[in-house]
């Protein structure tokens, strides 16, 4: 009885937390707000859940970044890098630099994505195809063609390398 007392109490305190963080965001947070104070008070929550996970936190400085306060969400981008990234946080942030129009940054950041996985098709497809939208074709078809050696069934790699052409 008294560990089936235990399980309860813990369960029903996860429950409660977790019901608790579902709760932290209402209307008067960002209703009748100016969009940059209910852009901070959403960001700030949205820090806090997204913890300690690097593709949550890259998110959250997504929006820092392309609104303008780059600093704010090169920092958090520093962060995830200084704690041993895996090669899908530097597509995230590539992404994020192609978005701010950053190619120079966003191909570093692909670099070492495709050094930590270089045999990934679906990535090769997708950087080949930013590098086809940035105008060097000859790189974007060097990567396309190691994609499609890997893998030519990949719907995703497929598609991200014909959207390139148009």
């Amino acid at each position: 009885n008294r560990i089936c007392s235990l399980f309860l109490v813990f369960t029903l305190g996860i429950t409660a937390g977790a019901y608790a963080a579902k709760r932290g965001i209402d209307a008067s947070l960002f209703k009748g707000k100016e969009p940059k104070a209910a852009a901070d008070a959403l960001l700030e929550i949205a820090r806090q859940q997204a913890g300690g996970g690097s593709w949550e936190r890259i998110a959250v400085g997504r929006v820092f970044y392309l609104s303008g306060r780059k600093a704010e969400g090169q920092a958090i981008f520093d962060a995830v890098a200084a704690k041993k990234p895996e090669g899908s946080d530097w597509l995230r942030i590539g992404r994020v630099y192609v978005e701010a129009g950053e190619w120079d940054k966003a191909r570093s950041a692909f670099d070492r994505a495709l050094a930590m996985s270089p045999k990934d098709a679906p990535w090769l497809a997708e950087i080949g195809g930013y590098y086809n939208l940035q105008g060097d074709r000859d790189q974007a078809e060097i990567y396309f063609a190691k994609s499609f050696s890997l893998d030519s069934g990949e719907l995703w790699s497929t598609v991200n390398v014909a959207g390139s052409y148009v």
